[in-house]
């Protein structure tokens, strides 16, 4: 006897159509890929442009799988008024080997059917036009329709596989972090508090929904550290929240991170090797996969950008000390707004000016002062000038990238400085450490992109449409 999933799979084979009756739905991408005509095709998508001739009618449409967009060539007795720039369409015809170089093949339609029309005059991107992104912003609900936003998802889809492809090739074990929590990684204080509506409404009565305060993540690396008490590697991906009130063109309240926690690791070189690791291997497949809608960047966006990173995947990158940084800034011709002393922080012209002194290339700057960084970064124990284990990755024309070290697994060194914390020292505590990277700021790098907002699906709050 049949079981149940058996017997439901025979019933479809039985009122299956004959193999040449069925008709095929490709996708924009896959029709202009394909090596060999086909008959009875499906295409669906948006009319980016209409021309009608005498004797033929022409649409461009687009699914969003591509950059191109595939040709219809129709009889004109197809068009109808609703058949405009920016409707919705679904095309019947057969696919046909083009005459035109630009292009492989192309779509002779037999039926053209408006799914959803479009008018043009309230639409308000425009055919043939290249809007600017500070236009295009204005309309968040719309703005993935337009060609460098478009471009800017489809590399943020491939980026993000490849980054998962990265750790797991690599035997990482990705592990989903909570987004709401009760700690305070970074220790700035820089955080969203959650309450319900009604804790909003009567403050005077401060019960908490989880019992405890409870806050929108800054990092999951202590949740990782957790973690990497059992698996020597781990990784997360997933969205962070900083509630620093800057509107600058770096800044963004809300953004993905990526995290990683190796165990059984004493060298900050380990550390590096698969930061500069991922970088180089996620650049290249973004490079390989969307080739198209990186090269619309690189050519009306950032032109000079190509060659930096085509720099930048050949060389080492390069390594100097925070001593070494320090130095190198006293000493230079340049003014900066501030002044670089031993045991300040890095500014991010500081960062700038160290890339470009280094020859264009990112840069790894390590051993920051102990009293500059976290509580969990390892001491390094070096004497007078007293610093950690601590690296930041420094890239042309954004400053930091990247920043990780090695974690203080020594429970008496821990002692001196917290309190909390210790218990993960306690049971089978192993040299450790790890690093996290703004997935936008990647972003906001390969592209050569000036504003960061412009990385993100959505712009946040915007005045126009809340999503």
């Amino acid at each position: 006897m049949l079981g149940p999933r058996r017997g439901w799979q025979a019933l479809r084979r039985c009122v299956s159509l004959p193999r040449a009756q069925r008709e095929v739905r490709l996708r924009v991408r896959e029709a202009l890929g394909a090596r060999e005509p086909a008959g009875e095709v499906k295409v669906q998508g948006w009319v980016r442009s209409v021309r009608s001739q005498k004797e033929v009618l022409f649409l461009h449409i687009n699914d969003g799988s591509s950059l191109e967009n595939l040709q219809v060539v129709a009889d004109p007795s197809l068009e109808n008024r609703d058949l405009t720039f920016g409707s919705a369409v679904e095309v019947q015809g057969k696919l046909v080997k083009s005459p035109h170089r630009m292009q492989n093949m192309e779509l002779k339609a037999e039926t053209i059917r408006v799914v959803g029309p479009c008018d043009t005059l309230a639409f308000p991107l425009k055919t043939k036009e290249r809007h600017p992104l500070e236009y295009v912003r204005q309309f968040p609900h719309l703005r993935c329709r337009n060609n460098t936003l478009g471009s800017l998802l489809r590399i943020r889809s491939e980026a993000t596989a490849a980054i998962h492809s990265f750790f797991q090739d690599n035997g990482y074990v990705h592990i989903h972090t909570p987004i709401i929590t009760s700690n305070d990684c970074e220790g700035a204080g820089e955080l969203f508090q959650i309450e319900t509506s009604n804790e909003a409404r009567e403050p005077a009565e401060k019960t908490h929904f989880f019992d405890v305060p409870a806050f929108l993540t800054v990092s999951g690396q202590l949740h990782l550290e957790v973690m990497a008490g059992a698996f020597t590697h781990v990784f997360t991906f997933g969205p962070t929240f900083r509630a620093e009130n800057s509107q600058s063109r770096r800044h963004l309240a809300e953004f993905y991170m990526v995290e990683a926690e190796l165990s059984f690791t004493e060298s900050l070189e380990d550390i590096m090797q698969v930061m500069e690791d991922l970088f180089k291997t996620v650049t290249s497949t973004v490079f390989s996969k969307c080739p198209r809608d990186v090269e619309l960047f690189h050519k009306y966006i950032a032109p000079a950008q190509k060659d930096r990173l085509e720099k930048t995947l050949k060389n080492k990158f390069v390594i100097i000390s925070y001593n070494e940084a320090v130095e190198i800034l006293k000493q230079a011709s340049q003014t900066f707004t501030f002044k670089p002393e031993w045991g300040c922080d890095l500014q991010t012209e500081h960062e700038k000016y160290l890339v470009k002194h280094c020859g264009e290339v990112p840069v790894f700057v390590i051993n920051y002062p102990y009293d500059l960084k976290p509580f969990y970064m390892r001491d390094n124990e070096d004497g007078p000038q007293h610093t950690v284990a601590a690296v930041d990755l420094l890239v042309p024309g954004i400053g930091e990238l990247c920043g990780g070290s090695l974690r203080e697994e020594r429970l008496p060194f821990l002692r001196s400085r917290l309190q909390r914390y210790l218990d993960l020292r306690k049971f089978g505590s192993v040299p450790h450490g790890g690093f996290g990277m703004g997935f936008e700021r990647y972003l906001q790098y390969i592209l050569g992109v000036e504003n960061i907002k412009d990385v993100i699906p959505f712009p946040r709050f915007s005045h126009s449409c809340l999503l």
